[in-house]
């Protein structure tokens, strides 16, 4: 069955239920049909590409890292894992992940080797790293909220922080419900952060690495039916600066005046995503107990690390 989903700018995007096909969102895609690659995970998270095409990414409840080689070969990464959720490589190969037992930690791809880079803030540790996205400078924006954190809160309160290159950490923000997913823009001038128990999503000016100016309401996302302050999970970013967010709707890709653009629908309910493939335009998607692809016309953009 073929099912319109309405969008800005007059355009449509058709999407079937199963190994689905669609018209282009403008110049963005899909151009493929959605594919199912893996299944019968736990529930996975935090896929990111290595320069060397491999995926990785992670199943929260089975405590582990997933490596996915270019040959589509899945195999076990890392166990145990800290229950790590969120994760980045950097074009330096540089693997960063958010560890939900406490700790922003950094992963050897060769060794496998775990160092911790941040473990707490004020004298106490981190309720649960949840996502993050490393700048140009080495420093690290991650989000804190409360999921699988212990109770009461170690920081009580959710928060987002920035670890410096030096290692210095800083909290930015404390005054959102539930900031999970967070990345910058490609000119690293703005910091978006998706609260999960919000409709509305925020936008930062960064005006030096670790320091923001004030927030500004970025888009509100469409909610299911009958839902009201239902917020998005993960995200990323193409070249051209449109944000592709993972809510219980699918995909909702906006661009970057927060206008939106289209909703790329999944037969699981998504919670992270990133570009990979050769030519980084090929959208991977994890949702649920499952990990999809979804090929674009846009081409995913690459944070370098430091430079």
């Amino acid at each position: 069955m073929i099912r319109p989903i309405l969008i800005t700018q007059c355009l449509l995007l058709l999407l079937t239920t199963t190994g689905y096909s669609a018209e282009p969102i403008a110049e963005l895609g899909p151009v493929g049909k959605v594919k199912k690659l893996h299944t019968d995970l736990q529930f996975t998270e935090g896929p990111t590409k290595a320069p060397d095409g491999t995926i990785y990414f992670t199943d929260i409840p089975a405590d582990r890292i997933y490596e996915l080689a270019t040959d589509g070969t899945l195999s076990v990464f890392l166990e145990p894992a800290g229950h790590c959720n969120g994760l980045m490589v950097t074009a330096d190969g540089k693997l960063y992940a958010c560890s939900m037992d406490g700790q922003l930690i950094t992963i050897d791809r060769k060794t496998k080797k775990v160092t911790p880079l941040a473990s707490e803030y004020e004298g106490k540790r981190f309720n649960a790293p949840n996502d993050l996205v490393v700048d140009k400078s080495g420093g690290i924006y991650f989000t804190d909220p409360h999921f699988r954190a212990p109770e009461p809160l170690p920081q009580g309160t959710t928060a987002v922080y920035y670890r410096a290159a030096n290692g210095k950490v800083t909290r930015l923000l404390d005054d959102l419900k539930a900031p999970n997913g967070v990345i910058l823009s490609p000119d690293e001038k703005t910091l978006y952060v998706i609260p999960s128990m919000q409709s509305e999503m925020m936008a930062y000016p960064v005006e030096s690495p670790g320091k923001l100016g004030q927030g500004k309401l970025f888009c509100t996302l469409k909610q299911k039916d009958g839902q009201s302050g239902s917020g998005g999970d993960g995200l990323t970013v193409d070249t051209q600066g449109n944000l592709y967010i993972t809510t219980g709707l699918g995909l909702q890709v906006y661009d970057p005046e927060g206008q939106l653009l289209g909703i790329i629908e999944l037969p699981e309910q998504p919670a992270n995503v990133t570009f990979g493939g050769k030519k980084n335009n090929i959208l991977y998607v994890t949702a649920r107990k499952s990990l999809y692809t979804v090929k674009m016309k846009a081409t995913g953009h690459q944070f370098s690390g430091k430079q």
